[in-house]
């Protein structure tokens, strides 16, 4: 065991950290990161307009009338129904550091080469604009994309001596604007011959072809189950080796299912079927109750079942983060890292509470997660009655038990084995 543990862990590290210290994965993880906390409290508003509570509509009406709705759409659509904007400025701040350009230009320009690239629309009095869908969830991959090749871009610019160099007693500033002058000119003249080519075509526009040959083959894979099954399996194995499995996969998947969670929630709040079971959603709330490998079950075992002194010490001091579905104290304190024993019913864990939790939704015991983006944190029970309703609840009550009765026997033979070293 030790020689495989050994053999799997130099072949997982340099993987683990090419994808880590990758500047482009990385300004994608830390722009959606930076915007969580606004797209959260957007979710928030949508779900206080849609309390799955009887009477509730009911009673807002007779309060408020019958637009009360409104007071809570308006904050969910400038949060989720716009996430590009918010999203894009933590990606380009972050990039822009990693390259050593000036951040708020870098910014800037991102900005104004989306903007070129997106569709325009007019409506009947011949009012332009940008369409909202183009800036929420279906620009996405466009806006990550034309944000790390413009960055890209003024970075080579930039060091290439691209740029308009002002005499030393100028502000920082101002010699700022004029050093970006160039390189912003050369880039948006790029755009505008872009979608001058793009119009030429059958996708008409730089947004219809990411669409059609990206974003939504993407996001039919990654709302795929035989997808979800091989990512949730990865990110529990990668964890067994000390490497923090969410944070390398949500690099990759997160943009992903933040997306379909963002289509789901506009499916909700239009009163149109949900259209993907998987879903951010799905993976924090039906998959990591306690955290990564669903360990509530295990924390639950340590602090009433263990017969070790020094185990049942750990139960009480990783029941309180796992009930927010906080486990680093049982994957580092008993450990389950690089432990033959517990690694096995960790790893293996997603492909149960994957498969369960996709069969209970496919058949209709319980709704699709309604897109709801509430915090990792919220704990469970609490967490599965926001998403889905009363089913919701009751399946993470039911998942608490499966995953006691998963891990189990395997606890039973960590716990005697540590029992035995006390005892001498």
């Amino acid at each position: 065991m030790n020689q495989f543990v050994d053999w799997l862990q130099k072949r997982l590290n340099p993987i683990a950290d090419k994808l880590n210290s990758n500047i482009y994965l990385g300004a994608v993880r830390d722009g959606f990161f930076g915007a969580t906390s606004i797209l959260i409290i957007g979710s928030i508003f949508l779900l206080f307009g849609n309390l799955p509570i009887s009477g509730y509509a009911n009673f807002m009406t007779s309060i408020f009338g019958k637009n009360w709705s409104v007071f809570f759409t308006v904050p969910y659509d400038m949060t989720m129904n716009i996430m590009v904007i918010y999203v894009l400025v933590g990606m380009a701040r972050s990039l822009a550091k990693s390259l050593a350009v000036d951040e708020i230009q870098s910014i800037i320009l991102s900005f104004a080469t989306l903007f070129i690239l997106n569709p325009t629309i007019m409506d009947r009095s011949k009012a332009e604009g940008i369409a909202v869908a183009s800036i929420g969830s279906s620009g996405i991959f466009l806006s990550i994309v034309t944000t790390l090749l413009t960055i890209k871009l003024f970075s080579i610019f930039i060091k290439h001596g691209w740029k308009i160099k002002m005499p030393s007693s100028v502000p920082d500033m101002v010699s700022n604007s004029f050093t970006a002058l160039l390189p912003g000119a050369i880039l948006m003249i790029v755009a505008v011959i872009i979608r001058i080519l793009f119009s030429l075509t059958s996708f008409g526009t730089v947004q219809g072809f990411v669409l059609t040959i990206i974003q939504t083959p993407l996001l039919k894979i990654g709302s795929s189950y035989p997808a979800t099954i091989v990512v949730e399996f990865l990110e529990a194995l990668i964890f067994t080796f000390g490497l923090h499995g969410p944070s390398i996969i949500n690099s990759v998947m997160g943009p992903i299912w933040l997306t379909l969670t963002a289509q789901n929630q506009s499916a909700f709040q239009a009163g149109h079927a949900l259209p993907h079971i998987m879903n951010l959603q799905f993976d924090a709330n039906y998959l990591k109750l306690g955290g990564t490998g669903t360990t509530i079950g295990l924390a639950i075992l340590c602090l009433y079942f263990a017969k070790s002194k020094q185990v049942r010490t750990l139960g009480k001091l990783a029941i309180a983060p796992s009930i927010f579905n906080i486990n680093e104290p049982l994957i580092f304190g008993l450990p389950i890292v690089l432990n033959p024993i517990l690694m096995i019913p960790f790893a293996l864990s997603p492909i149960i509470f994957v498969s369960l939790s996709w069969f209970v939704t496919v058949i209709g015991w319980v709704p699709i997660a309604n897109g709801t983006n509430i915090p990792f944190t919220t704990p469970p029970i609490i967490a599965g009655f926001l998403i889905s309703g009363w089913q919701g609840a009751v399946w993470n009550v039911v998942e608490i038990f499966l995953s006691i009765a998963w891990y189990y026997p395997f606890f039973k033979i960590f716990d005697r084995d540590a029992q035995k070293q006390e005892l001498g």
